[in-house]
């Protein structure tokens, strides 16, 4: 092959490739610039509401994707909510250039810088603490122009969002939450808020460490009479029903001091003998209460209130206190009989010289048991019909082993029973109030 020929494959082959390059179509990437000025006019005031028919106000359609909800803080009485929210509305004013559609489309999305040109209905948070969009490398929202001249815009946000928590039916408590939106410029004469379908939904991927989310979530529109800003104003408001979740609180705290409560009453079978042994063990049940209820303390923000859980922890502690009295009450009486028998046994062998004559049976059954022996206004032991003694101690221990027991399970019983009661009741009536 000769120079010439090779220079002439040469330039072929760069003509096929420049005609390759050029049958390829080039991406169109469309200036945003020059599209803010084919969709919106010059005399486009963004600050400015769009105007509407008659004067009536404008409809903002409102919907809330909630992703996930963590760090529900009961100290300081908030929760962090990451969510998706959309608004939409009507502006008029704007121009819809027909090629902008796609084929059979009757919507486009924009860049979100797009955003920054239109005019946007100021709502906000009424109980948030921080809003912010999240962010990557660039902010997750997004502008959809429609057709009809409908503009949606969408966000992926977070927030922090406070909440006015109650503690009185603790640990089965069931917190209600609201999340209140508002204009912050334009009352309801300017500016209606309307939730639509499907209004606000939870992911059901979204799993909370010790709350139950209660859905269906109650949704309310409703127009409030803002003082601050002296007026009217329409607000979307969703209340989140936070239950708690009782199954941790029963293995952490109930069972463990049901059990302890039931240890000291093996105290009422212990012999009086034992006074090591029964004091350690009612001792010992009263402090694991305390240590374990102080520990629990900590759980929750201490409130000038009473809570539920302090109602159980204070029939937990008076039930072993009580163990420990009893104990007291029958060591005393013990003493007491004993001291009673001696004098009982000096006093018959004082007399016994005296009352030789008479047989054994007769002297014992008229000087040694009486039918009622007495230390003062304490009975110390009786004699019953048939002729069996009953000795005081001994019967309050015997008592002791049923009457115990029996009215720990009745304070449990009455006090499940007001507590489911109390907090269904609690949360329904909760549920009911607009924020």
């Amino acid at each position: 092959m000769n120079i010439r020929d090779k220079y002439i494959k040469i330039i072929l082959y760069c003509f096929m490739a420049h005609q390759c390059n050029a049958s390829v179509p080039k991406p169109r990437n469309p200036d945003n610039q020059n599209l803010s000025k084919n969709i919106i006019p010059d005399d486009y005031i963004r600050e400015i509401r769009p105007p509407t028919l008659r004067g009536e106000p404008i409809i903002v359609d409102f919907t809330m994707r909630v992703v996930d909800i963590n760090s529900i803080n009961v100290e300081d009485m908030d929760f962090r909510m990451d969510m998706f929210l959309k608004q939409q509305w009507t502006d008029a004013r704007i121009r819809i250039p027909e090629e902008m559609f796609d084929y059979k489309d009757d919507s486009v999305t924009l860049p979100s810088q797009f955003f920054d040109s239109l005019w946007q209905p100021d709502l906000y948070f009424l109980n948030s603490k921080v809003v912010e969009i999240a962010t990557l490398t660039h902010k997750f929202s997004s502008v959809t122009l429609y057709r009809n001249k409908t503009i949606q815009y969408s966000a992926r946000m977070h927030a922090i969002v406070a909440c006015q928590m109650e503690f009185y039916h603790y640990p089965m408590d069931t917190q209600v939450c609201p999340v209140s939106v508002e204009s912050f410029s334009y009352n309801n004469k300017k500016m209606i808020l309307r939730w639509t379908a499907p209004g606000v939904t939870v992911s059901p991927e979204l799993k909370l460490l010790q709350y139950n989310i209660i859905q269906p979530l109650v949704l309310q529109q409703t127009h409030a009479l803002t003082t601050e800003k002296n007026g009217n104003y329409s607000r979307l408001v969703v209340l989140f029903k936070f239950e708690r979740q009782i199954g941790h609180h029963l293995i952490q705290t109930f069972a463990p001091s049901t059990l302890v409560v039931v240890l000291s009453w093996f105290s009422f079978w212990l012999e009086l003998d034992a006074i090591p042994a029964r004091v350690t063990l009612l001792v010992t049940c009263l402090l694991t209460l305390v240590t374990m209820f102080t520990g629990l303390r900590t759980d929750i923000p201490a409130v000038a209130y009473v809570k539920a859980l302090d109602l159980w922890m204070a029939g937990c502690m008076i039930s072993v206190f009580a163990s420990l009295g009893e104990f007291v009450i029958v060591k005393v009486l013990q003493g007491k009989y004993s001291e009673f028998k001696q004098k009982e046994n000096e006093r018959v062998m004082a007399i016994t010289p005296w009352t030789n004559e008479y047989p054994s049976n007769k002297r014992n059954s008229c000087l040694i048991t009486p039918k009622v022996g007495k230390y003062g206004w304490i009975t110390l032991f009786w004699k019953t019909e048939k002729g069996k003694i009953k000795i005081m101690w001994k019967e309050i221990d015997r008592v002791s082993r049923i009457v115990f027991p029996a009215l720990f399970t009745l304070f449990s019983v009455m006090y499940w029973s007001i507590l489911i009661i109390g907090s269904r009741n609690a949360g329904n009536t909760k549920g009911k109030i607009v924020h």
